[in-house]
């Protein structure tokens, strides 16, 4: 049972002397162990939330600047996810060092990666931008291999990203890339950000001591809280005439996409790990460009099917056990 967002025995109180997790330590690998079907369900949710994140904020910067629609998302994710813990019963933390991994994550997680590629996208075209983010997994898997080596980097899950990335790059169309490295600026920032993700899902193994929604709860207020100052020094937004459609689009994503989708990354990063949590960045691309078709009628791309097969190999390398793998070899 977590009571206050970090484990302690059942007849704790939230506040007695709960620990911190110390933030230099990773959680023990998670090599062997088995994963189930609602590992991997948990793990295409949080695809579908997170595919959603493009419209969303094109809608909402229609009427609403970046830094304050960043910040309103952060805040009424937060206020949803506190909301829902109280009626749970269970505290945030209220000891520094908790607060301090919560500010770090957030940080290099959301606020910093998000506004840089805000600015970035007015330079360089979405597509070119899907491809620089999609590289995520290639980055963690280099992160986890070269530096950190808290989980098994094996040669399948290279094998995995780099078919990840390719079925990416064939679904939104390959002559997308020869425009890169015409905004050589922007597109650095753009992979700069990517790099900022990889980190994160690497040290947000650090907080699998305390509840998802906690972690997720605290992380989101901070980010809020932290660009609450800048909206009303520059956007002013007493001054804004936001539309409906973009005051839809904030509050659907603050609910879904960010307080749902963080919380089910926290869930996916205790139960699958960093590399195959990242997984899911190849899942989006499909997944948002079939929402595209069912919702808005757009014309099915003839490359989609060759890029979701790419996409799914490449999943399915990367989720995939290597004693499961040998096994099927043999079979063959």
């Amino acid at each position: 049972m977590r009571q206050g967002g970090s484990k302690v025995p059942k007849s704790a109180s939230p506040t007695d002397g709960a620990e911190t997790p110390d933030p230099t330590a990773f959680p023990p690998t998670m090599k062997g162990r088995h994963h189930g079907w609602r590992d991997y369900a948990l793990l295409l949710a949080l695809a579908c939330l997170w595919s959603s994140t493009y419209p969303l904020t094109k809608i909402g910067l229609g009427s609403i600047p970046p830094i304050t629609f960043i910040s309103a998302r952060s805040l009424i994710a937060a206020l949803f996810l506190l909301a829902v813990l109280w009626m749970r019963g269970i505290r945030m933390p209220t000891d520094l060092g908790a607060w301090k991994l919560f500010a770090l994550q957030q940080t290099i997680n959301s606020t910093i990666p998000f506004l840089m590629i805000t600015w970035a996208q007015q330079y360089v075209p979405a597509a070119n931008t899907v491809v620089l983010t999609s590289t995520t997994p290639i980055f963690a898997f280099l992160i986890t291999w070269a530096i950190t080596r808290h989980e098994p980097a094996t040669f399948l899950k290279l094998i995995g990203a780099i078919l990840g990335l390719g079925g990416t790059a064939v679904i939104i169309g390959l002559d997308s890339l020869h425009s890169l490295g015409s905004e050589i600026l922007a597109e650095t920032v753009t992979l700069a950000a990517t790099i900022s993700f990889a980190c994160a899902t690497i040290f947000g193994l650090k907080l699998s001591d305390y509840d998802p929604m906690v972690v997720a709860a605290g992380s989101l207020l901070f980010g809020g809280l932290v660009l609450l100052p800048p909206s009303l020094i520059i956007d002013q937004p007493w001054t804004l005439h936001p539309t409906p459609q973009s005051l839809a689009a904030a509050i659907t994503m603050g609910i879904f996409s960010s307080a749902l989708g963080l919380m089910l990354f926290y869930m996916c990063l205790s139960r699958l790990g960093t590399l195959t949590t990242n997984a899911q960045g190849y899942l989006r691309i499909p997944i948002g460009v079939g929402l595209s078709v069912l919702l808005l009628g757009e014309s099915v791309p003839p490359n989609l099917a060759l890029g979701l097969v790419l996409v799914m190999a490449g999943v399915a390398t990367m989720t995939m056990p290597s004693s499961r793998l040998s096994r099927l070899l043999r079979n063959d």
